[in-house]
């Protein structure tokens, strides 16, 4: 059963949802001149941005992350940082904003919460 889905009418009459794309990282490709260069997939995703609950701030000082932070959830099942896998890199972007997805809060069958940090913008 997707909870958050039955909630989904309440929360976007207080905080509309955004469109986005979810930028996958899918390993590297090697350039000419053996320069590797990071590889993504973009999905387009439905996200709904929040500011972070006071749970969500105790996780992010456990590990260091630092800047301007905020909780997305998305439909979709999506990883974060996963070493033994090699996955994670992942980006959100946002209103011509990128964000680095730091830390998967919640992974359910059908929709993920994750805190995103804001990113430099080139």
């Amino acid at each position: 059963m997707n909870l958050h889905q039955i909630v989904r009418g309440a929360i976007t009459t207080v905080n509309p949802d955004v469109e986005g794309v979810f930028k996958v990282n899918v390993g590297y490709v090697t350039k000419p001149g053996g320069i590797r260069e990071n590889a993504y997939t973009e999905l387009p995703v439905t996200v709904q941005l929040q500011e972070l609950s006071s749970t969500d701030l105790r996780q992010v000082d456990a590990v260091n992350i630092q800047g301007i932070l905020r909780t997305a959830y998305l439909n979709g099942r999506f990883d974060g940082v996963n070493r033994p896998n090699q996955k994670g890199g992942d980006f959100l972007l946002v209103n011509g904003e990128t964000w680095l997805v730091a830390k998967v809060v919640e992974m359910w069958p059908d929709w993920i919460k994750v805190i995103v940090t804001q990113q430099v913008q080139k």
